[in-house]
């Protein structure tokens, strides 16, 4: 794969900036989202997760390192919602 091939189209985040962080000793999922900002866009990780952790096991593998114990985690909202909606204003 490419390193400008976007992993996460919602914060525009590439291969060589997940591969940037791995090489950089970060496993950890969570610790990739807070590095990268993968998976911290509108869709909250729903269409790059699975791309981002077979990737990421891919790179482990060929590596001899351990595997993430863990995914990324879903945060809440689970579906978009307006800020009208959220404060409760929306008619």
């Amino acid at each position: 794969m490419r390193d400008d091939t976007i992993i996460c189209r919602c914060e525009e985040v590439t291969w060589g900036e997940v591969k940037a962080a791995l090489e950089a000793g970060l496993r950890d999922p969570g610790d990739l989202r807070k590095y990268t900002r993968i998976g911290m866009g509108t869709c909250q990780g729903r269409t790059c997760e699975r791309l981002l952790m077979r990737l990421v096991r891919e790179y482990c593998r060929e590596h001899g390192l351990p595997l993430p114990d863990n995914d990324i985690r879903t945060r809440t909202p689970l579906h978009a919602v307006t800020v009208e909606a959220a404060a409760g204003k929306e008619e």
